[in-house]
């Protein structure tokens, strides 16, 4: 269902069972992981996520890193604010 580069790939399944006997897989909460920022981005007009973690990762799937070092919830809340500096984490591969 996720891809290998995806970050609930290492998250727990779990089962729901429902009142009408159904179960219903779904994972576990994701805990966000402590981040050590490499490096500072600054918002520039026309910003988006994707395109900065292409800039700086190599691959514009890998945003949520960008998100999780920044402990956003909503990745467009990043790139609303021009000026605003974002925390670019460090990423071991």
């Amino acid at each position: 269902m996720f891809t290998q580069r995806s970050r609930y790939v290492a998250v727990a399944d779990a089962v729901y069972q429902g009142a009408d006997g159904r179960a219903i897989k779904y994972k576990v909460l994701r805990i966000t992981p402590d981040t050590r920022a490499l490096q500072t981005h600054t918002v520039a007009e026309g910003d988006r996520l994707d395109l900065i973690a292409f800039q700086q990762f190599g691959d514009p799937e890998q945003f949520w890193r960008i998100c999780d070092g920044n402990e956003a919830l909503r990745p467009d809340d990043l790139t609303e604010q021009i000026g605003a500096r974002l925390q670019i984490p460090f990423v071991q591969r």
